[in-house]
């Protein structure tokens, strides 16, 4: 029985439990939710070390780390040692995007070191598998990787099946087309054989696998705009409105399914894109890239997109894709996973305050306590990366004759506005 299956019968079970004490809401509350379909536990019973965690507009907002090696850089090690940075870091969900040889062995070295629920885009290995200068996707290759992977413990996948043959025009229409890895591989499989997509098709098979396992659905967004210029278009919400109905079709089967989001939008237009996914998918948890705010900071996208994603925590997002600083310059190294979950949990907090979560804001209000107090082991505690933290005030520190706990060296100990408001008070 899945999730979901268990929650429309009205069974709490152990994983709806711990959810709801991560999450201090009643058991009962994670078990409505799970039954609309607007919050999600991705958990495969095979990936037996994982915990589960809960993703919807009742929790708290959740990030995601994508990992996993390319054909030119990194290797199964390289990609271990970034797993356990993204983990330390405070990544909720890890995906492992690696394309090559013997990726079977990577992921499942992922799945037993990763006690958080860990995804795939099985058309990933479906090419990777296939022998030619131009590999060119077999659907039913397609279907078997994603019973492998399913037996094997992945706790969900990404599957561009709304993404359709009369999309793809309009797509070319754009800037930049498909950015999309595997709307692009699907896009062209489509163009080549004049085919409509064989994950749509075929979906009540693709479901036959995932409810056996539990696995749940995310449902790509193929058709993601890869610029600004290119967001909101009628490629964009044509595949929205069939994620819609594949959500429905997901539900009525008994799979969990979740629908991922925009990866370049405008800042004035992320609003409209969240509340308009919210009602398309009749509240499917929304898991979004982003959404990078503009397109001319290479090197600081970790930053571009975390403007976004702030904005769509707070408009209606659940889970959150981290982007590194090396977004479109390059594969990330283990500084730079680290630099995007801690941007991405700062933009999932704020979004969490924004809209008002309960509990959201007293982390803060303990810091800003601390720091009335001039209480640094406190404030180091609270810190969302206390290693940076500590370190950034011992820098300081060093270069001081004398230091002193009481003041910080942005304003001296003579001009501290902190200091100067507890001699106004002692005033009466």
């Amino acid at each position: 029985m899945t999730q979901l299956q268990a929650a429309q019968q009205g069974i709490i079970t152990d994983a709806m439990h711990r959810v709801a004490q991560d999450e201090k809401v009643v058991p009962e509350q994670v078990r409505d939710a799970i039954a609309r379909g607007h919050a999600v536990i991705p958990l495969n019973p095979a990936h037996s070390n994982a915990r589960p965690v809960g993703v919807g507009r009742l929790f708290t907002t959740k990030i995601n780390a994508n990992l996993g090696r390319s054909t030119t850089r990194s290797g199964k090690s390289d990609e271990l040692d970034k797993l356990k940075i993204a983990l330390k870091a405070g990544a909720d969900f890890v995906m492992d995007l690696s394309v090559g040889s013997d990726l079977r062995t990577i992921r499942q070295g992922m799945l037993d070191a990763s006690p958080v629920p860990l995804g795939t885009v099985p058309v990933y290995e479906t090419i990777s598998r296939l022998e030619s200068d131009v590999p060119v996707m077999n659907p039913d290759l397609l279907l078997q990787v994603i019973r492998e992977q399913a037996e094997q413990g992945v706790d969900f996948m990404t599957l561009h099946a709304g993404l359709l043959l009369g999309h793809v025009d309009l797509a070319m229409r754009r800037i930049m087309g498909i950015v999309s890895r595997g709307g692009a591989i699907m896009a062209e499989w489509m163009k080549r054989n004049q085919m409509e997509n064989p994950l749509y098709t075929r979906w009540d098979e693709v479901l036959d696998i995932l409810v056996k396992h539990d696995v749940t659905v995310s449902l790509g967004d193929g058709l993601r705009p890869g610029c600004l210029a290119d967001a909101s278009d009628e490629a964009q919400f044509a595949e929205l409105s069939v994620l819609g109905e594949l959500v429905q079709r997901c539900r009525a089967r008994g799979v969990q399914v979740m629908v991922e989001g925009p990866g370049h939008v405008p800042f004035n237009q992320i609003q409209m894109n969240m509340e308009r996914q919210q009602e398309v998918c009749d509240g499917a948890p929304f898991y979004v890239l982003g959404p990078v705010v503009t397109d001319i900071a290479p090197g600081y996208d970790h930053i571009t997109s975390c403007i976004g994603a702030t904005a769509a925590a707070t408009y209606g997002a659940s889970l959150l894709c981290y982007v590194t600083p090396a977004e479109h310059l390059g594969l990330p190294d283990g500084d730079e996973v680290h630099q995007g979950v801690i941007a991405y949990r700062i933009a999932a907090h704020a979004g969490d305050v924004a809209r008002g979560l309960p509990g959201a804001r007293e982390r803060d209000d303990a810091m800003a306590r601390a720091r009335l107090a001039f209480d640094w082991e406190a404030q180091f505690a609270l810190a969302l990366d206390p290693e940076k933290a500590r370190a950034r005030w011992l820098k300081t520190r060093a270069c001081e004759g004398v230091p002193s706990d009481d003041h910080c060296s942005m304003c001296g100990k003579e001009f501290c506005a902190v200091r100067t408001s507890m001699r106004i008070r002692d005033l009466g």
